[in-house]
């Protein structure tokens, strides 16, 4: 048997770690002692091991719990595609905001100029290939990541600041 503590440096995560799978409802001790500390059997330790699996994939913690309990049914590769899918969609995304960067390095002065305008910039950004869609997320990863350096961002395209402030709260939604 396990204490919290035994059982998180088995897995080389932290006490707090365990206790927060534990409060999400994904591991529970198999008993307690009779002063209630919580002690962890081969079958905890081994879900506890199947957890941090499904964590170092990326799969969001709520949908780990029906994955634990379907060993050997469809659950888990539909989640484990679901999720594959996802990031494929993610990094296509990223791939077309690194040729839109590329575009800009392409043309340096531009920025020096003040010549970027909105207009060119979404030229810029439809020749690297992205749609309404993938712009709306290229400002809400921006807005997400550096609020500040978005804002400037607008500015600097010269952008009338009722607009900007629509696009940024709609980067937030």
């Amino acid at each position: 048997m396990f204490t919290v503590t035994q059982l998180a440096k088995a897995c080389e995560v932290s006490r707090t770690t365990v206790l927060y799978y534990e409060r999400v409802g994904l591991l529970f001790p198999a008993s307690r002692t009779d002063s209630g500390y919580r002690l962890y059997g081969e079958k905890e330790h081994a879900r506890l091991k199947s957890i941090l699996s499904y964590r170092s994939f990326g799969l969001p913690v709520q949908d780990i719990a029906p994955l634990l309990d379907s060993v050997g049914d469809d659950k888990q590769e539909h989640a484990l595609r679901g999720h594959f899918n996802a990031l494929e969609q993610e990094i296509q995304s990223l791939r077309q905001q690194q040729k839109a960067i590329l575009m800009m390095l392409e043309e340096p002065s531009l920025p020096e100029q003040a010549a970027l305008t909105k207009e060119r910039w979404v030229e810029i950004m439809r020749g690297a290939g992205m749609n309404d869609d993938d712009m709306m997320n290229w400002h809400k990863q921006f807005e997400k990541r550096e609020p500040q350096a978005h804002q400037d961002f607008l500015e600097s395209l010269n952008i009338e600041r009722e607009e900007i402030e629509a696009i940024r709260k709609a980067s937030k939604s």
